[in-house]
């Protein structure tokens, strides 16, 4: 039986694992089989679904794409009728191909000069026919569900066929390869590699948000329901960009700035037939329309929340009434939902071409609902759950877990623990900014870390917020410095890190939401400075005891 590394590999889906299963059958010796190998360059974040190292040949590096796949004569497609979309696998496994090959030649313990490698593309539940042939990609680069047990003899070929001057690898050179996939002792390339994440998000859908896409394709009126780290987000985008593509008007809405921000980020690199006709916030709809902007927001008073949350809405239901046809949407398309008051949802309904069949699809989770007020969509909606984390580590989902109120099932990786700085409320934003510099001592990048407060804002954010909303959310996406935001305004968001300074001084109605947002934004790795008793006081003994404070 050949090397495998890890020892132990997880996998996407069950196609990942039955191709891991014929390799590990056919390869023996000192053949090297690496799972889910990531690399960086300076272009993109990069993950490989599998590398081989054959022993006295070369190294080949697999893209395996599982279900129904098609080439229409242009693009890829994965997937049948609603669930089809477009991927392009095999510009996947090539850039990815020879970013690990420059980071293997750049180690300086790396000895054997240029050694062959190829990409190949594996699809283990489509056949192709034998003369299928692309300028990119000729039918010997395919691998389908009639050769999975040629594994061996197919990759083999592929490498010796080359006929180019590149070296064989041998034993010695696949000790090598291994060493240089293990990192040089330099922290920032560990930590940084191990939290990648792959950006074509359709394809690591888990089996249940396919099944949740594909009953939101047939329902019209649909409430997608899970916890932190359950995919909402993406799933509320991904089907606003299915009905855009098939010629629908959306309008994908939310409440808060980051949310929105992010949103029109994420769309505005779709193409333009899928991108929505509405992406942003709830109340800058209104203002499209001829509402008033009306006073700050940030100032919680009597005033200010009659006018956002009833006078507002009223304004902007009589406005949607009069709105032409071509100014009315076909759905909507609602993220965190158990944001929005009761008013809200008439003129969301009244927008619609159709107000009592149009397509509502709303996206929300209970638990964190930390405004203080209380809304659902007026209208009958099919329940649809999701009940697993694919966010974050086990280590951090397993943390936040008894706050979230369903059973969930936890698919993320593991990671580091989560680290708790005990402190007062009062010093916990300076514990914050220590540890920042901690975790940039470790490797972690700026543009990787989050400070997020639970109570008064950081003297960073409220200068940069000075500088008005849109400037301060585009420090967001700069990655010369870290982010510093609010738990009120993270929601929906994430990063690789999270220290979360819990500066509130005393415990509220939604402390326990502001806690459990505060907990879940973090992918890799979560340091939370504050006070114990704190803790124990809003989330309850069972999160005090996952955080290790008893």
């Amino acid at each position: 039986m050949a090397q495998t590394i890890p020892a132990e590999p997880r996998f996407a889906n069950s196609a990942e694992k039955k191709v891991y299963q014929c390799l590990v059958d056919q390869f023996v010796g000192d053949d090297l089989i690496v799972v889910g190998q990531r690399v960086t360059d300076h272009d993109k974040d990069h993950e490989i679904d599998f590398v081989v190292a054959i022993d006295g040949v070369g190294i080949v590096c697999l893209e395996v794409k599982a279900g129904e796949i098609t080439h229409d004569g242009a693009d890829w497609w994965q997937g049948r009728d609603d669930g089809r979309h477009r991927i392009d696998p095999v510009a996947q496994v090539l850039g990815a191909c020879y970013a690990l090959r420059s980071f293997v030649e750049a180690d300086p313990r790396w000895t054997q000069g240029r050694v062959r490698w190829t990409h190949m593309v594996v699809f283990p539940h489509t056949s192709i026919a034998a003369d299928f042939a692309l300028p990119d990609c000729p039918r010997w680069k395919v691998i389908d569900r009639d050769q999975l047990d040629q594994f061996f003899s197919l990759l083999r070929a592929a490498l010796i066929d080359r006929g180019s001057n590149e070296l064989f690898i041998g034993s010695k050179g696949i000790e090598e390869l291994q060493l240089a996939l293990g990192g040089r002792g330099l922290p920032q390339h560990d930590v940084v590699a191990r939290a990648q994440e792959n950006e074509d998000s359709a394809d690591i859908l888990s089996e249940q948000q396919v099944m949740i896409l594909h009953a939101a394709s047939l329902l019209p009126r649909v409430e997608v329901r899970g916890g932190a780290g359950s995919g909402k987000t993406f799933l509320a985008m991904e089907k606003a960009r299915r009905m855009g593509r098939d010629g629908k008007r959306v309008a994908l809405v939310c409440y808060s700035h980051g949310l929105a921000s992010f949103l029109r980020r994420t769309t505005d690199r779709w193409s333009r037939r899928e991108q929505p006709a509405y992406v942003g916030e709830f109340h800058e709809l209104g203002k499209q329309w001829g509402a008033p902007a009306g006073p700050d927001e940030g100032v919680r008073n009597a005033g200010t929340v009659r006018f956002w949350e009833h006078e507002l809405p009223a304004v902007m239901a009589g406005l949607a009434e009069e709105l032409p046809p071509g100014k009315r949407f076909d759905a909507i398309v609602v993220d965190e939902a158990q944001d929005f008051a009761d008013d809200w949802w008439t003129p969301l309904l009244a927008c619609l071409r159709d107000p009592e069949n149009g397509g509502v699809y709303v996206f929300s989770d209970e638990g964190q609902r930390v405004f203080d007020r209380q809304g659902s969509p007026p209208v009958p909606l099919v329940p649809l759950i999701l009940d697993a984390n694919i966010r974050n580590t086990r280590q951090i989902a397993k943390a936040f877990t008894p706050l979230v109120g369903q059973r969930m099932r936890m698919h993320g990786g593991d990671g580091p623990a989560v680290r708790f700085i005990s402190c007062s409320p009062h010093d916990a934003v300076e514990a914050a900014d220590g540890q920042v510099e901690l975790l940039i001592d470790e490797g972690w990048r700026y543009e990787d870390i989050a400070l997020l407060t639970t109570g008064s804002r950081h003297p960073v954010q409220a200068e940069r917020q000075a500088e008005g909303n849109v400037a301060y959310w585009d420090t967001f996406w700069d990655g010369d410095d870290i982010f510093f935001g609010h738990v009120l305004g993270f929601k929906g968001l994430e990063r690789n890190v999270v220290v979360l300074a819990m500066n509130q001084t005393a415990a509220h109605d939604r402390s326990k939401e502001r806690l459990y947002v505060g907990l879940s934004r973090a992918r890799e790795q979560l340091v939370v400075c504050g006070d114990p008793a704190f803790v124990l006081e809003v989330g309850g003994p069972e999160l005090a005891r996952r955080l290790g404070l008893n």
